[in-house]
């Protein structure tokens, strides 16, 4: 598979001609699965064949139960310079809960490891969970902080089809999430983590300056990428492509120098649909500017007309001709930019 990966590298270098690369993320699926050997392998691979900026973000995406000293101290002497690590809770009931497959004393451990030889470490920590007081969150939050982190990834939890969890609460064994429960416990994160000089730059990514995700604020600038790999997507600015997610048939396209992906292209309206969902949930907001010189006036009458009722109630707010979220409708943005969307105009 290694191999396959690199080939797919040089494959397609064609797309990021007069491009820089700014960030190298390994992530989706477990990454962490790869020795050192190979991720040193890859990684020269995106060197040889692109322009790499002089000082990349490079984030291994990891799970504590994967993260042994051996393996931090490994990854520490490579080029490696970030990891995210999905530790979701710091309480034994939670993660069984999630079906985690590590443990609260693992959580602990691989964080006390990994802040001795990385500065740029970011977290993951689920919110809304069943049964979860406020005091509980605050604990979650601030064990965290008392780990100097300078990232924090934080969701609500979602009940996934065919999970565990979707059965224990289909049988009455646990409550179902609460969406109230969850808005709390948001509210509870944005003033916490903000007391500690973090800064709420993305609706669900917190970062003290500095220490903002490059791979995730590319994303949500619109700016282009490339995903190697089985069921990766890509980006280039009028489409999206992603490769199969078959291992087996992705091995067979590289083998035969076939991109083993679909391809589709993006209409002006999927374009403005997606910078409304993705402006609205961060710092940056939706130019009302760039609306009229990318989309046209059409656009942004619509835009203007429909965010009316949330101007009045004070969930948005248009400043130098940016529209963002207020304070109290953060919480609510996806919704209200699906409120926004321009649907059936082509």
């Amino acid at each position: 598979m290694v191999l396959s990966l690199a080939k797919e590298i040089q494959m397609r270098k064609s797309e990021f001609e007069n491009e820089e690369v700014e960030t190298i993320y390994f992530g989706g699926g477990t990454p962490s699965v790869l020795t050192s050997k190979e991720i040193k392998f890859l990684i020269d691979e995106v060197y040889k064949n692109y322009d790499v900026a002089e000082n990349p973000e490079i984030t291994l995406e990891a799970n504590p139960d994967d993260l042994s000293e051996e393996r931090i101290i490994e990854w520490s002497q490579s080029k490696i310079n970030r990891l995210s690590i999905g530790i979701q809770s710091f309480f034994e009931d939670d993660l069984q809960l999630m079906n985690r497959a590590h443990n609260s004393a693992e959580a602990i451990k691989c964080l006390e490891v990994a802040t001795k030889y990385f500065d740029n470490i970011s977290i993951d920590l689920i919110y809304g969970v069943p049964a979860m007081s406020n005091e509980k969150w605050k604990q979650n939050i601030q064990t965290a902080l008392s780990f100097g982190i300078s990232h924090i990834s934080s969701y609500a939890l979602t009940v996934e089809p065919k999970t565990a969890l979707k059965k224990l609460i289909q049988t009455g064994k646990i409550a179902a999430p609460q969406d109230e429960v969850a808005q709390e416990h948001f509210a509870i994160l944005v003033e916490m983590l903000e007391t500690n000089n973090f800064i709420h730059y993305e609706l669900s990514n917190f970062g003290k300056a500095n220490y903002f995700s490059k791979n995730n604020s590319a994303y949500w600038l619109g700016k282009k990428y490339i995903g190697i790999g089985p069921s990766a997507h890509s980006y280039d600015g009028v489409s999206r492509s992603w490769n199969v997610s078959n291992n087996a048939l992705y091995l067979k396209s590289i083998q035969e120098n076939k991109l083993p992906n679909e391809i589709e292209i993006l209409s002006i309206t999927d374009r403005y649909n997606e910078y409304i969902m993705t402006g609205l949930r961060t710092i940056w907001g939706v130019s009302l500017d760039r609306i009229e010189t990318e989309y046209g006036m059409e656009y942004l009458n619509y835009l203007n007309k429909q965010v009316r009722k949330f101007l009045e109630d004070d969930f948005v707010s248009i400043e130098n001709n940016i529209l963002k979220p207020t304070a109290k409708g953060k919480f609510l943005s996806d919704g209200i930019a699906s409120d926004l969307f321009y649907l059936n105009l082509e």
